[in-house]
């Protein structure tokens, strides 16, 4: 099982302070617009590695007027185990984090904790720019291999440094080496990661028997080819110097690399595909990631869905609540009404979100 037995939010975006008790259940979220429903996801989302679901600063996630900082305590339930987890900022601070009383990195809580989510910026993800694709498949990625971040940290950390050299049209070899040595490290294992994780999806999805659209996925390159070894990647570095040097920024490496994917039945790019279809397929992915993770770990990950009914029929909805029961995972979903969940039943737990004066009211039933 792996589930938050207990949340505590405080001064965070809209909410004061809720407290919450809760089991290993769904977790259906209702409420108006606007009332907080999806800054309680975001919440969850932060007992993960990374920035959360918004991709927001510490400071963006404090309760305003009052900017005191803001602070998230759960209770974890993993591997047999109960784990207390705290994460908070001070005063627009990176955030901090602490399990058992004791200070910890986040790819420390990235091996206690594996969240995957599907929030609605993402439904254009097919048809927007290769900088939302990446991000989507890196999250696959660091949900399998908690060290995945800190491999894209120091490969972006060092690809910033060279092509600031670049712009200052720095020719000198000896200034590149040690940041391409950098770059090539990372961004082999960046490559490896990614590769891994299509590979977990598609096997996940293989084996499934869902209602939902297969979706046959491809790393490819913007342009030419992704090298094959740390020492490729090194080499092409090197050699792309002049050509670098020319366009001000760095044009090889795993930041150049795009998903491409199709509806494997109709054998359609998901970008051509309708707003349902690609809807339909996301959640298809989501729901193949959990289930990769359940075998991997034996249990699986606390999946985050906001106003997943967007887009999917009444049948489709039904089907989606039928597989996360039948996976067991700690789904947390929102919607504006509570008869979008009618066929959970008394099968997951339900919040109802209000607002009043600026904070959001939560109420368990």
């Amino acid at each position: 099982m792996l589930a938050l037995t207990s949340l505590t939010i405080s001064h965070f975006r809209s909410h004061k302070l809720v407290r919450l008790s809760l089991d290993d259940r769904p977790v259906a979220i209702y409420g108006p617009n606007g009332a907080g429903k999806t800054n309680i996801l975001e919440a969850v989302s932060l007992f993960s590695p990374g920035r959360g679901l918004r991709r927001a600063s510490a400071a963006e996630m404090t309760r305003r007027p009052e900017a005191l900082g803001w602070k998230l305590t759960g209770l974890l339930a993993a591997h047999g185990q109960s784990y207390e987890i705290e994460t908070w900022s001070d005063g627009g601070a990176a955030r901090q984090v602490r399990v058992d009383g004791k200070a910890a990195s986040q790819v420390a809580l990235g091996k206690l904790a594996r969240v995957v989510w599907l929030i609605p910026s993402m439904d254009r993800l097919w048809i927007e720019g290769a900088d939302g694709r990446r991000r989507f498949l890196d999250r696959m990625a660091l949900s399998f291999d908690p060290s995945h971040a800190e491999a894209a940290l120091t490969y972006e950390k060092a690809m910033r440094e060279r092509n600031r050299l670049l712009k200052d049209q720095v020719r000198d070899a000896h200034w590149y080496v040690a940041l391409e040595g950098q770059m090539a490290t990372s961004g082999h294992r960046i490559h490896l990661a990614r590769v891994a994780a299509l590979e977990h999806l598609r096997a996940a999805q293989e084996r499934a028997e869902t209602a939902f659209p297969t979706a046959e996925l491809e790393l490819v390159q913007t342009e030419g080819a992704m090298p094959e070894t740390e020492g490729d990647l090194r080499e092409a570095l090197a050699e792309s110097r002049f050509r670098d040097l020319a366009a001000g920024r760095t044009l090889v490496g795993p930041h150049r690399s795009d998903l491409y994917g199709t509806y494997a039945a109709k054998g359609v790019p998901a970008r051509d595909c309708s707003t349902g279809e690609q809807k339909a397929l996301l959640v298809s992915l989501i729901l193949a990631n959990a289930r990769a993770l359940a075998g991997m770990i034996g249990a699986p990950p606390i999946v985050l869905l906001d106003e997943v009914a967007a887009h999917l029929d009444a049948d489709r909805q039904a089907a989606l609540y039928e597989e996360i029961c039948a996976l067991g995972a700690q789904a947390w979903m929102t919607g504006t009404g509570l008869e979008l969940f009618a066929e959970l039943g008394g099968r997951a737990q339900v919040l109802e979100v209000t607002e009043t004066e600026g904070i959001s009211q939560v109420s368990a039933f």
